[in-house]
């Protein structure tokens, strides 16, 4: 099912697409696409739970937005300097974040831009984008696809978000999902208890750049092994593996308030945990969660950030005829 969300200033029209199957249900847009909406229905009687944070209208994302639900590329995260080396040439980058480093993809990435709607049905919706040769500094024309599904397997009920692409030039890849999950009422996510099987982690300085160590997570506040409360401010990479890998579960979220629990499963070697302590709280959000700081937490799958200028980090580098591919399910339970 589609629906208009409103009009972008250069006239652009942007829709919402629902999809559901079970017990969660999704509302997908065009512009970003932006995962806008996500409930869950524990008990089957409409009394769903909201689980991301968003915007009852494009306005408010575009001025109040910090890549809420966004599909972000071409890079997420950030590059050091907004320069990376592809293909044996220096590339200079958009600027865009502290310290004058490239974030997510540059200012206008790909979070910010209009998807095409490829495919949609009772439960996927398809999404693609052509990223044109020199935009945000990156060479090589760039086809994207984003693919959302949902299905109920094993008692849970699973969102999936695929990322596809190709390029006809040599240029840097690391697609992302940015949702800020929330899942309970409580505007306030340090009370939430998370799991991150990761042994390692990348220390960052004071612009949230990695500084290059890969550091051991024991006896430090990055141990996240076992669940514990999230507490503390956190805006790090975790080091899941050192390439990418089938999909596999790799971190837990619960809420001890609302007994739901949210299971991260991905084929990336690195998870971003940020717990949102740079909202803004402007903005009608919708599900009463509010837009603060700390009222949602991001666990973003995607490779470790700032590779090009790290040669000991998992590559991003993709040539022509090579395929780009990313999955990552987040599946919902209830106790």
């Amino acid at each position: 099912m589609t629906s208009s969300f409103g009009t972008l200033p250069d006239g652009d029209a942007v829709t919402g697409v629902r999809i559901s199957a079970g017990r969660l249900r999704a509302t997908i847009l065009s512009w970003g696409a932006t995962l806008q909406d996500l409930r869950f229905d524990p008990a089957g009687n409409h009394s769903d739970i909201p689980l991301v944070l968003g915007f009852d209208n494009i306005d408010d994302y575009l001025v109040h937005g910090r890549f809420h639900g966004a599909t972000v590329g071409r890079v997420i995260n950030r590059i050091g300097g907004a320069s990376a080396l592809i293909d044996g040439e220096l590339h200079r980058l958009d600027s865009n974040s502290d310290g004058g480093h490239m974030l997510h993809g540059g200012s206008n990435g790909f979070g910010a831009r209009s998807w095409r709607i490829l495919d949609a049905g009772p439960a996927h919706a398809s999404f693609g984008l052509t990223d044109p040769d020199g935009h945000m500094g990156f060479p090589g024309t760039v086809r994207a696809t984003c693919t959302y599904s949902i299905a109920e397997t094993d008692g849970h009920a699973a969102l999936r978000v695929a990322f596809s692409a190709t390029t006809d030039a040599p240029t840097l890849v690391n697609f992302g999902h940015h949702s800020y999950f929330c899942l309970d009422d409580s505007r306030d996510i340090r009370k939430h208890h998370l799991r991150i099987d990761a042994d390692r982690y990348l220390p960052t300085d004071e612009t949230a750049l990695p500084t290059g160590e890969v550091a051991a997570v024991d006896g430090t506040g990055f141990d996240f092994r076992t669940s514990r409360p999230v507490e503390g401010a956190f805006d790090h990479n975790f080091c899941l593996a050192d390439l990418r890998r089938d999909l596999a579960p790799v971190a837990q979220l619960s809420s001890p308030i609302s007994g739901l629990s949210m299971q991260v499963s991905t084929t990336e070697p690195g998870l971003q945990l940020y717990t949102g302590q740079g909202l803004t709280g402007g903005g009608s959000s919708h599900g009463g969660h509010g837009n603060g700081p700390f009222a949602g937490i991001c666990l973003e799958p995607q490779s470790w950030p700032d590779a090009p200028n790290n040669a000991s980090f998992p590559s991003i580098d993709l040539s022509p005829g090579e395929r780009y591919q990313q999955v990552s399910e987040f599946a919902f339970s209830q106790r």
